[in-house]
């Protein structure tokens, strides 16, 4: 759900902090107070395109602060995992417009594009109107309502999976498949590139001997002189540590008796002695054996360098030639048998468009009987909104011999007569803002019980409407803000007495003169003076008040 909205310096709001509730919480006030605004401003979080003319005029940019609850929302806990930008229960948006034109956001504190913003959204916030993010308009938003009405779940993994084998033999038969002189060029290719990394590339092990072997060879001279200098200090000089050692022996043997200690040390200094000659053996052994070979110093260097050359070649490390060799040589080999793994492909994707179609059939079917039911419901909810002429008609055009996809083979569209002598037409061609916003409202409450988004906006839902009619808009948000937060922009006291929370937008003075934007919550008595004030206007008399107490006792 959403918990808060910060906005500074946009457009006529210069600082503004609102935290929200669950429920259904109404935004009123006088017209041009500023309602639309706030809503323009968290579209600008959830992936609105930036217009510098949002900036307030004596601002340098504007800032948007958006948090969510995700607890609750797998969809779109799963979509910031997917991402690498998920952060606990919590989902932090901001956006920043800079008066040059540039644009910024963040998704939790991590740099995000406007693309990833309007991605995530989809998973956050439902907005019915005359604003943007009307997404009931759009096929796949009619088709993700209609499924879940029908809770055709089952029927949408069993086909997904289909799908996802069918999509990954086809892709191994375009791999083998491509023409012959491309598949032969190829093979040709494959084989040049195996032969130079079979005459050069050597395991871990023995690149690092041949490295240290010329590591070895280059510093011969070097290890060489080292040898001997060692040589002479410890064994082989006029003064060496071999005869200073034996000597501070000579000098403590004569009196070990007298303390442990003493015994212990020359038994130290023994030890150091036979260590030395050891170790003057091994060097005098090494130093033997160590020869200068430049031109064996030659063959490792060019060696080594073509190892290095291979490897920038195929974009490796030198370590990973091996590895690239064998993945080579398993290409190679499936593309010489490629004949006869093609001919098992294609027998197998016989096998999984069979099965595709029997779940793309079987999706069909749910979609087709929980068509005719939303269509019920959606209209009778129509009749109760002031709409009696209106009916929502939900088409399904099954093709059995189109091309698979990840949704099935439906294409499913919704259509709306407005009125009993007008033809159904899509609900973009049709329908005016108020209406959608009221469509959209009887969707909404029709599949409450199955829609996945956590929170709606339903702006300005009354208009062209009043009375009676009015108060049933008002229920039917606040029976909807039983399964979602519902926010409403609202003009009428019969929708925003229905609220559980209502919060009062009014146009102010600051102290630089300015004309700002504020946003109050209302307590009860607050509720009851807006309220009187929506109800009679300028001049608000007992009766008024009286009036308004009423309509919140009976909301309440």
């Amino acid at each position: 759900m959403l918990n808060q909205i910060q906005v500074r310096d946009f457009a006529i709001i210069d600082r503004l902090e609102i935290d929200l509730e669950t429920g259904l919480t109404a935004l009123t006030g006088e017209t041009g107070a500023g309602k639309s605004i706030l809503l323009d401003a968290l579209g600008l979080c959830l992936g609105d395109r930036a217009d510098t003319a949002m900036v307030a005029n004596d601002a340098e940019r504007s800032e948007v602060h958006v948090r969510f609850d995700v607890s609750d929302t797998p969809a779109a806990r799963h979509w910031l995992g997917e991402e690498g930008l998920d952060e606990d229960d919590e989902c932090l948006l901001r956006r920043v417009i800079h008066r040059n034109g540039r644009s910024q956001a963040w998704i939790n504190g991590r740099p995000a594009t406007r693309a990833q913003l309007e991605a995530l959204g989809e998973y956050l916030v439902g907005v019915h109107g005359q604003h943007a993010h009307q997404a009931l308009m759009r096929a796949d938003k009619q088709r993700r309502s209609l499924d879940g009405f029908a809770g055709n779940l089952a029927e949408r993994d069993r086909l997904a999976s289909a799908y996802a084998g069918l999509r990954a033999v086809d892709d191994e038969i375009e791999r083998l498949s491509g023409g012959h002189e491309d598949h032969q060029d190829r093979m040709d290719l494959l084989r040049y590139q195996l032969e130079e990394l079979e005459a050069e590339a050597l395991e871990a092990d023995a690149l690092h001997a041949l490295e240290q072997e010329h590591r070895r060879l280059a510093g011969a001279e070097d290890i060489l002189n080292a040898c001997h200098t060692s040589l002479a200090m410890l064994y082989e000089g006029e003064t060496t540590a071999q005869s200073i050692i034996a000597q501070a022996e000579r000098s403590l043997e004569p009196h070990t008796d007298a303390d442990q200690a003493l015994a212990e040390a020359c038994d130290l200094l023994a030890n150091g002695q036979v260590q030395i000659e050891e170790a003057c053996q091994s060097l005098r052994h090494f130093a033997d054996r160590l020869e200068m070979d430049p031109q064996r110093l030659e063959e490792i260097d060019q060696k080594i360098s073509r190892i290095n050359d291979l490897a920038r070649k195929h974009h490796t490390e030198p370590e990973a030639l091996t590895g690239l060799a064998a993945a080579l040589r398993d290409e190679l080999e499936a593309l010489e048998n490629a004949d006869t793994r093609l001919a098992d492909l294609q027998q197998q994707r016989q096998a999984l468009v069979a099965d595709y179609h029997q779940a793309a059939a079987a999706l069909s079917a749910t979609r087709q009987t929980a068509a005719a039911a939303l269509e019920e419901r959606v209209n009778a909810l129509l009749a109760e909104l002031g709409m009696g002429g209106a009916a929502l008609l939900i088409r399904l055009a099954y093709n059995a011999d189109g091309e698979p996809g990840p949704n099935g083979l439906d294409r499913v569209g919704f259509d709306v007569r407005t009125n009993p002598d007008q033809p159904a037409a899509p609900l973009s061609k049709v329908a005016s803002g108020g209406e959608l916003s009221r469509i959209g409202l009887a969707l909404e409450v029709a599949t409450a019980d199955t829609a996945e988004l956590p929170t709606l906006i339903f702006d300005e839902a009354d208009t062209g409407i009043g009375g009676a009619v009015a108060e049933v808009v008002g229920r039917k948000l606040r029976e909807l803000a039983g399964h979602h937060q519902v926010l409403c922009i609202t003009h009428l006291p019969q929708v925003a007495a229905q609220a559980h929370h209502q919060l009062q937008i009014e146009k102010q003075q600051n102290p630089d003169g300015r004309t700002v934007t504020d946003v109050q919550p209302l307590d009860t008595e607050a509720r009851t003076r807006e309220l009187a004030r929506m109800l009679g206007g300028v001049e608000i008399t007992d009766n008024t008040l009286s009036h308004a107490r009423e309509m919140l006792e009976r909301a309440g």
